[in-house]
């Protein structure tokens, strides 16, 4: 992978927006370790600065456990499950640009998280379902000057501006992996949804981030974790990275192109009006939903067909709302299907439809069929939210 040294502030902003990303997803948490050393005390700007200076590393590989506990105990049919809901263990690639791959193996099938820089793809071989997308691109940023490392004031500059919206612990000397490491935990200032805090550990003598914890407000321990182990470096093949879809599998892609514009790039189609004209049943996408704005609406593609997604408000208390022409056989799309084996969620009523919901520590899922249209509700925010905010669809 490139590596965390940098000449520019906004790669080095990069690299510390490692510690705001581990709340979209887990990262690996610290495993049960033995032999490795913690590294001597150091300031947290002198800990992010020997990092973003690190020499280069080419790729990462390391053997993972997952572990998930935002469903409660037994909420779920083991021998049916995703291991992305039960936990499981398996193994982590981590390339160059952005590139990754995470496998979790178990035997109710497979889960595949895949990343070559530009497409991702997510594969649950449970209900052989497939999300795929583009990631965005800066097509204005220009290369850093090679080799010009960064500084001690570049460092602080990037945390104070971190910090605009997060509170930073220290760098807290650790061992992730079998390795020398230093963990920052950070939480959100303002609102952070059900968000309590995250934590983050990067390899002291390389920079390469190896754990990370997400943490529920008001709980001492982390509802996701990944344990790794047996942590290497070097180049990552390319068979690894191929974002393409298993055959057979039930596809949603997220921003599906249209077509490409005169320099070649895909265009993706946004936009309330737009999106409408793409669709064969009426959107639901007022200005506002739940007291939160319209922040966008796109265009997503469930297999042949067509739906929307639209999200409100911004940060961690965000709500997205996904829609599409309910189907006959009565599966919902984004919950793997259904059927006697699926996740059974309590039900809920919006209005005299009968919904289903999940809530967990970090936030509640909402299903309900209106007018021959399915709405999934999703956000960090509690069952109550998420309440109003399907009732404000109708």
């Amino acid at each position: 992978m490139r590596r965390l040294r940098t000449a520019s502030l906004p790669r080095l902003l990069a690299f510390v927006a490692v510690l705001v990303a581990v709340v979209a997803g887990a990262g690996i948490a610290q495993a049960a370790l033995t032999g490795a050393q913690k590294p001597a005390p150091k300031a947290l700007d002198q800990a992010v600065l020997d990092a973003v200076n690190a020499p280069d590393v080419q790729g990462v590989t390391a053997r993972i456990e997952f572990t998930n506990n935002l469903l409660p105990s037994g909420s779920l049919p083991r021998d049916t499950a995703s291991p992305t809901l039960t936990g499981a263990t398996g193994r982590l690639w981590l390339g160059q640009n952005g590139a990754l791959r995470l496998e979790l193996q178990s035997t109710n099938g497979d889960a595949q998280l895949v990343s070559d820089g530009k497409k991702f793809l997510f594969y649950d071989a449970t209900s052989k379902s497939a999300f795929t997308g583009t990631l965005p691109q800066d097509d204005t940023a220009k290369p850093a000057a090679p080799d010009k490392p960064a500084t001690l004031a570049d460092v602080q500059k990037g945390l104070a501006k971190l910090g605009e919206m997060w509170q930073l612990s220290g760098a807290t000397p650790t061992t992730t992996g079998n390795r020398p490491s230093y963990t920052v935990r950070i939480a959100p200032k303002d609102d952070g949804g059900l968000l309590g805090a995250a934590e983050l550990a990067w390899d002291a003598a390389r920079g390469v981030p190896l754990r990370a914890a997400i943490y529920a407000q008001g709980s001492t321990k982390p509802v996701l974790e990944l344990k790794a182990t047996d942590v290497s470096y070097g180049p990552i093949s390319a068979s690894q990275l191929n974002t393409t879809p298993p055959a057979g599998s039930k596809v949603t892609e997220l921003n599906p192109p249209t077509g490409v514009d005169q320099h070649g790039r895909p265009v993706h189609v946004t936009g309330v009006t737009d999106v409408q004209k793409q669709l064969d049943f009426a959107l639901a996408a007022p200005d506002t939903l739940a007291g939160l704005p319209r922040k966008s609406v796109s265009l997503v593609k469930f297999g042949d067909s067509k739906g929307a997604l639209a999200t409100y408000g911004q940060g961690f208390g965000a709500i997205a709302v996904f829609q599409r022409k309910a189907d006959p056989s009565g599966q919902k799309p984004l919950l793997g299907g259904g059927g006697r084996d699926g996740i059974k969620l309590p039900q809920v009523n919006i209005d005299g439809d009968t919904g289903q919901e999940i809530a967990t520590a970090l936030g509640t899922l909402l299903t309900f069929d209106s007018g021959g249209v399915t709405y999934i509700v999703a956000g960090s925010v509690p069952p109550v939210a998420a309440e109003n905010a399907a009732r404000g669809l109708k």
